[in-house]
């Protein structure tokens, strides 16, 4: 799966929205970012278990709101939210700035690709066989409603010495149509044998109308530029007889005099 561009970064704007969503002066915005980075990874690797999909991460001037997509909510809550607590006091500390961290539960994580792909990634790091791995992933994710689905396995497959990559697909899963719901996902196994890359495609269906208008809010119908440009024009003018040109009213006068 090599040379191929990501398939979120590809659609985002159009079909996908933005995992940050703030703005800030040109002076904040390198330092905004970083701080972004360093929410994701340290979130990512206290909460690895608890199959985080997605992480929005929105700002206003007094703090920074984290939204967690995640389909084991109890493991990041902890018993009576303690596990929460002790995360925002951790990032408050770093970061020094006010946090709050909302749970979003995953309805169907065999839809999701990030959560797939850690499910695949932790089967191998079991000593799970990769290709009944792979092929559990398939059926589960085909039988949620997938209309198709792609895995790559990569790495020292079976302890070989020379690593390769394994694919297995099933359904269609369109590459270069933007308007393809295509859910991307990555994961790492740590193996006796070295670290194995696992990544998942899947293909949800076409997001058209209604849909891209929950997204993003239904765009207000402006006249085209043409058209515009038209509306503009010289409003002295009236039609003298049906199927014959416009006339100005300066040339009508003169005929007149």
């Amino acid at each position: 799966m090599g040379q191929k561009v990501h398939p979120h970064g590809m659609r985002v704007g159009v079909i996908k929205n933005w995992s940050s969503k703030w703005y800030a002066d040109s002076k904040d915005f390198a330092k905004f970012v970083v701080e972004d980075n360093k929410i994701r990874k340290e979130l990512k690797k206290e909460l690895y278990q608890a199959r985080i999909s997605d992480m929005i991460i929105e700002r206003t001037n007094s703090e920074v709101r984290v939204t967690l997509h995640t389909a084991k909510p109890g493991l990041v809550i902890g018993k009576n939210g303690a596990q929460l607590e002790e995360l925002k006091k951790k990032l408050q500390k770093e970061l020094g700035r006010e946090i709050s961290i909302n749970v979003v539960e995953i309805r169907k994580p065999d839809l999701d690709s990030q959560v797939v792909a850690e499910t695949v990634a932790a089967s191998l790091e079991k000593r799970m066989s990769f290709r009944k791995a792979m092929k559990q992933a398939i059926q589960k994710t085909r039988k949620a409603g997938a209309k198709g689905i792609k895995i790559a396995v990569s790495g020292r497959l079976g302890g070989a010495e020379m690593a390769r990559t394994e694919f297995y697909s099933e359904g269609t899963v369109p590459l270069q149509t933007i308007r393809a719901d295509i859910d991307y996902g990555f994961a790492e196994a740590d193996t006796t044998y070295g670290k194995l890359g696992v990544k998942v495609l899947i293909y949800k269906g076409e997001i058209l109308g209604n849909k891209k208008e929950r997204l993003y809010g239904k765009r207000k119908n402006e006249p085209r530029r043409d058209n515009r440009n038209n509306n503009k024009r010289n409003n002295n003018t009236k039609k003298v007889n049906k199927g014959e040109k416009e006339v100005s009213e300066n040339a009508i006068n003169a005929k007149e005099n």
